[in-house]
């Protein structure tokens, strides 16, 4: 792993790079890692990228301010973006070359579906007006339910698409903070002591689950649901008085609640980027100008200081740095994670509060922030970003999904 201050980590070097039937590209050295990224040798068409976003979740409208800094961020030279939003309602509508703000196309898009046919993956107009329309490659900035949970990624995996990202184990797991909590503590990663609450539980008996609570921890507590972000249905609690009303507010947006012991400590994040050999960015730190790092203090209100590179020693930035490699590891994560962590005031003591598999992308986001801090500005990043979604897919046609039969083969398989 390279040191905070490392020049950017170079590709692989050159080897020609096939997408469907439309492109043959090119990947460049790391001496042309901020030229162009993609040589269409065929009749120069722009690769056309997909970006996701809206859906049926509570950070509905973070996804919106995260998708039009990716749209802005797409080389025009290099891309077409074709924006498709996804309603609250879960309708899913592609924007037209009339409609500039995304908020126009959930409005008045037009109504279409996803094909998950990997022959001929496209996006079909539900009133059969027009013809489908086909992408080269997905970017979805969708946060929370049924966009960083895996469902989107297992619909565009059965589309035969490439995808920015996390497949769908890795999404699924990122997004349950209770099974990813399990899965690194096993690795023998740091994290915050926890209890998993079920929401049938708490409904069932609420006074077992309250003792459940308070003979693990003492006050205060932090309470929210175990599948979402963006601190949605989050709940400082100091108090028995407060756990009730918690617990019921999280669990109006999960089935599986999430209890914390509360830390004081610095609240640190990193950003990693790669598939099989990810590296990490310089850390960042989060400094709420509220009592904590709330949804609120992150999209509603100025005040919050981001502190770039987090003020740290070289042990702990490379400790930082390596947790949250190796997590993003544990995870089965790829493309991107932000990986945040809690370090305490007293004693120093660290540990990883949870990682996220499509961060913000919005103007205040710390994932591209760390890594323009790290060497890499935001349109290099997404060049990077889409060629390690066509780098993975690549590497999934390799696979064999069906076997072949000798000659005669009879019995159990016989029709």
């Amino acid at each position: 792993m390279k040191d905070a201050g490392s020049a950017p980590f170079p590709l692989p070097p050159h080897r020609p790079l096939t997408v469907g039937k439309r492109f043959s590209l090119l990947r460049f050295g790391p001496d042309c890692f901020s030229e162009k990224i993609w040589n269409v040798t065929t009749d120069k068409q722009r690769l056309r990228v997909g970006v996701l976003f809206g859906g049926r979740s509570g950070e509905h409208e973070v996804s919106l301010a995260s998708a039009a800094s990716v749209i802005r961020g797409l080389d025009p030279d290099k891309y077409e973006a074709v924006p498709i939003g996804i309603s609250k309602e879960g309708h899913w509508l592609v924007g037209g070359a009339a409609q500039k703000m995304l908020p126009e196309v959930l409005k008045g898009g037009q109504r279409v579906v996803m094909a998950a046919d990997p022959t001929d993956a496209a996006l079909i107009p539900l009133d059969r007006n027009g013809m489908g329309q086909r992408l080269d490659v997905v970017f979805p900035v969708m946060h929370g339910t049924y966009g960083e949970d895996g469902t989107i990624q297992g619909l565009l995996d059965l589309a035969g698409l490439p995808f920015v990202g996390a497949g769908v184990l890795g999404s699924a797991v990122g997004m349950d903070k209770d099974v990813a909590k399990r899965l690194l503590q096993q690795a023998r990663i740091p994290v915050v002591p926890w209890v998993t609450v079920y929401r049938a539980d708490w409904e069932r008996d609420p006074k077992a689950v309250q003792r459940e609570i308070e003979k693990k921890f003492q006050y205060p507590v932090f309470v929210k649901p175990a599948t979402l972000g963006s601190s949605v249905g989050m709940t400082k609690v100091h108090s028995r008085a407060e756990l009730a009303p918690a617990l019921d507010l999280a669990s109006e947006f999960a089935m599986k609640i999430l209890v914390e012991r509360a830390v004081s400590a610095r609240e640190i994040e990193v950003s990693v980027l790669g598939n099989h050999e990810p590296q990490a960015s310089v850390p960042g730190e989060i400094v709420p100008h509220r009592e904590f790092y709330d949804y609120t203090a992150k999209y509603l209100e100025e005040g919050t200081a981001l502190i770039i590179p987090a003020k740290l020693k070289p042990a702990q930035i490379k400790k930082i740095q390596a947790l949250a490699v190796a997590a993003f590891r544990t995870l089965e994560l790829l493309g991107m994670a932000r990986v945040d962590f809690f370090l305490e005031k007293q004693g120093g003591k660290l540990f990883l509060n949870e990682v996220n598999t499509i961060p913000g992308f919005t103007s205040i986001s710390m994932y591209p922030k760390l890594w323009e801090a790290t060497g890499i500005p935001f349109r290099t990043l997404i060049d990077r970003l889409i060629a390690l979604a066509l780098e993975i897919h690549q590497e999934k046609t390799r696979t064999k999904y069906e076997i072949e039969l000798p000659d005669g083969a009879g019995g159990a398989l016989e029709a």
